[in-house]
């Protein structure tokens, strides 16, 4: 029993403190990657607790990424995050936040697809040898890539249904998988599942055709309408008359509805769930009252369902599913993956309509595509991860006097794909991006937008960099 918790918010010694305090000491934290020293701090603190950890920037659904040159740095840059942590698996999205040449602050899933499951897969199996190669923990072995099934906002695309998108990576691969339940919620809501069964019979029907023997990991996380939707409460009984569910998407700062733990007793009851090893609550962002509430609740609720691990030399049972040679990926599939992700990351941002297989019925589901592009989208380009009037307040003040709304930003955005250079950082891009805005609409503004950014950097380093003692170090 643990908790995926990030190093920053909330912060984790008091998070800690709050927990000792009521006599309730996850098994295990997941930390969310972070810079390395605070990560050496966090395992200085826990001591010899158990830490996993939780990656990101590895864009593993993407047909380009085994051609960039920094891949292979960045993975040797986790695999010491991994071996700081001394952690067992390497949790990883399956999903991405750079298409293209477009960027996005939170994940889009993969195109559900076959050529798409086998770039995932050749992408794995480079990790995996990566780690095999430069990560070694105490005890000798390497870390195991995990892949988490990630959630749908909106929208789900392609011609696979996502189990056996799941079901073909794992024949190709020997990855774990994480199965979020929340993140299962949202594609019985935004697949259309709702619309024909009811949610125990889509679990059921789902939980039968994916990979149950190679989740290692759950995570359960809150739900909630996002704060970008204003919905009024005549709109939302509206909604219950239609007997429409509510437009939850995934959000870790929000309470966990009742209805997840439904879909967990489902899933831990399945004879195949036979690689279990954690079950977390994953926090970031969550007040500390709520998350030390929830977590004693949740480890009474569960707490015995977790078997001891069976001993090394004693058997384990094999997995259902007939492995699978996968071909090479041919030049001219690739080719066509990477225009079908670029469609794809137009179509998401409002450049293009849905068109080609992988947006036609039956797996694909645009029923709330426009609430991704017209209210989800924009706030994230104006709000999320740094509200772009706080960060630039003169820059802002001084564009509002030539008449130039902030709202020409998103279509600014997305005018054209650029290519990145190093590690992706979205608060850092939309600098960036901030910044060549602002000298296309109004140049003579340079040297205060300039100022600005650079006061921006220079703080996201110090934020980022933080003294020794920040981190459980405290005086």
């Amino acid at each position: 029993m643990g908790l995926s918790v990030d190093v920053y918010s909330p912060d984790l010694t008091s998070l800690l403190g709050a927990l000792h305090q009521c006599q309730a000491k996850p098994a295990y934290l997941e930390i969310f990657r972070a810079a390395p020293a605070a990560l050496a701090a966090v395992r200085r603190q826990v001591q010899s607790s158990l830490l996993a950890y939780h990656g990101e920037g590895l864009w593993l659904t993407q047909p380009e990424t085994l051609d960039n040159p920094s891949f292979v740095q960045e993975v040797c840059e986790v695999a010491g995050h991994l071996q700081t942590l001394d952690s067992a698996w390497l949790n990883h999205e399956c999903a991405t936040k750079y298409i293209a040449g477009y960027s996005y602050g939170t994940y889009l899933p993969p195109l559900y697809t076959e050529s798409s499951a086998s770039v995932v897969a050749e992408n794995v199996l480079l990790i995996q040898d990566l780690l095999d190669r430069h990560c070694r923990l105490t005890n000798g072995a390497s870390p195991l890539v995990l892949l988490e099934m990630p959630p749908l906002t909106y929208f789900v695309a392609g011609t696979l249904s996502i189990p056996t998108f799941f079901r073909l990576v794992t024949q190709w691969t020997s990855c774990g998988l994480v199965l979020d339940v929340g993140h299962l919620w949202t594609v019985f809501r935004y697949s259309g599942a709702w619309r024909t069964s009811t949610l125990a019979q889509f679990v059921d029907n789902f939980l039968r055709q994916f990979p149950m023997d190679r989740i290692v990991e759950i995570h359960v996380a809150g739900l909630a309408i996002h704060e970008s939707s204003v919905v009024g409460c005549s709109q939302l009984v509206d909604r219950e008359k239609r007997n429409v569910l509510p437009a939850w998407t995934d959000a870790h700062a929000a309470p966990i509805p009742l209805v997840l733990f439904e879909i967990l007793d489902q899933v831990l009851s399945h004879p195949r769930l036979t690689g279990l090893r954690g079950l977390a609550l994953e926090v970031d962002t969550k007040p500390i009252p709520l998350i030390v509430d929830e977590f004693v609740r949740f480890s009474a609720r569960y707490g015995s369902v977790l078997v001891p691990m069976k001993k090394e030399g004693e058997g384990t049972q094999e997995s259902g599913y007939e492995r699978l040679p996968r071909a090479p990926l041919l030049d001219s599939v690739k080719h066509e993956l990477e225009a079908a992700y670029e469609r794809y990351a137009r179509v998401a941002a409002g450049r293009s309509e849905p068109e080609g297989p992988e947006w036609s019925l039956p797996v694909a589901c645009a029923d709330e595509l426009d609430t991704y592009r017209s209210t989800y989208l924009p706030y994230e380009i104006l709000s999320w991860g740094g509200q772009v009037d706080a960060m630039f307040p003169q820059s802002c003040c001084r564009l509002e006097e030539r008449g130039v709304p902030l709202s020409r930003f998103v279509p600014f955005w997305f005018r054209r794909p650029r290519m990145l250079s190093g590690s992706y950082d979205f608060f850092l891009v939309k600098i960036e991006r901030f910044v060549e805005f602002v000298l296309e609409e109004a140049p003579d503004l340079a040297s205060v937008v300039e100022q600005e950014a650079n006061e921006l950097r220079r703080a996201y380093d110090h934020a980022n960099e933080p003294p020794m003692q920040a981190v459980g170090e405290r005086t």
